[in-house]
């Protein structure tokens, strides 16, 4: 049986370790919550306390690695409310760790953040040119993680999150003068999030780089209006004048190399 660790069993993590579960998989999940350890033990995840800083990490992290074949990295640069953390050196510290272990392939987590916002289509081929902390971090441990020849990484580039719960449309309803209306969306739901993941694993889809988000671009004005009616919340306005824009995420080569087929192709 194959076993899986992922780092990080939070939004996303936690029902992918689930659903890989169901698909047969031995799952290791790590958490930075000891109160989360009792949870994850009852889905039948074999739980670890790990916490990852920049200069160290916990005892535990070899025994969260030992005996797996893959290591999914799903732990997201905390950059936001004014945190300045080092995430390419909490990775360079995890470095070591990978190597000595029996880990022989890595699925890396990522975000469209590393493109930047140009108003161009974005295909996997594009220079990045991230405009953010979080970008310009996710894009040099993208670089560091698949040049190293002790295991194959595959970076997995995600859109915004959402999920039948969770969609931004709740935090902008009933806001005014909202910027950037004609942008398009470039959105992604848990269920493929989750998909994709499990495709690129069936497929042994490695030493690749995708770019994951739904085939759906409405502006954020069509599509947050739309969602807001649909779930009787107050609309958002938007502001009339705004010429911003942003970028379009292409996910041709998810679609062509793995044959994605999307849960919710439309959100």
């Amino acid at each position: 049986m194959t076993q899986i660790s992922i780092l990080g069993c939070g939004w996303l993590g936690l029902p992918l370790a689930k659903s890989l579960l169901q698909n047969g998989f031995s799952i290791k999940g790590s958490t930075t919550s000891l109160e989360k350890i009792s949870l994850l033990e009852s889905e039948g995840i074999t739980p670890f306390l790990v916490r990852l800083e920049e200069q160290q990490i916990s005892a535990s992290v070899a025994d969260f690695l030992a005996d797996s074949q893959i290591l999914i990295i799903n732990i997201p640069p905390k950059l936001r409310g004014g945190s300045t953390e080092n995430f390419v050196a909490k990775i360079t510290t995890l470095l070591p760790f990978i190597e000595n272990s029996t880990v022989e392939k890595v699925l890396f987590v990522s975000s469209t953040s590393v493109y930047g916002e140009d108003n161009e289509f974005v295909s996997e081929v594009t220079v990045l040119n991230p405009d953010t902390e979080g970008g310009r971090q996710l894009a040099i441990v993208e670089n560091v993680l698949q040049k190293n020849s002790r295991f194959q990484t595959t970076i997995l580039r995600f859109g915004g999150l959402i999920s039948d719960e969770r969609n931004p449309v709740r935090f902008l309803s009933g806001r005014e003068t909202i910027e950037n209306p004609d942008a398009p969306i470039n959105l992604i739901h848990q269920d493929d999030c989750i998909g994709i993941i499990e495709k690129i694993i069936a497929l042994n889809s490695w030493d690749e780089t995708y770019n994951a988000v739904a085939p759906f671009h409405p502006t954020r004005q069509e599509y947050y209006t739309q969602k807001a009616t649909e779930l009787n919340l107050a609309l958002p306005k938007f502001a009339a004048l705004n010429t911003i824009v942003g970028k379009t995420i292409l996910n041709n080569k998810l679609i062509e190399v793995l044959e994605y087929s999307f849960i919710k192709p439309t959100l």
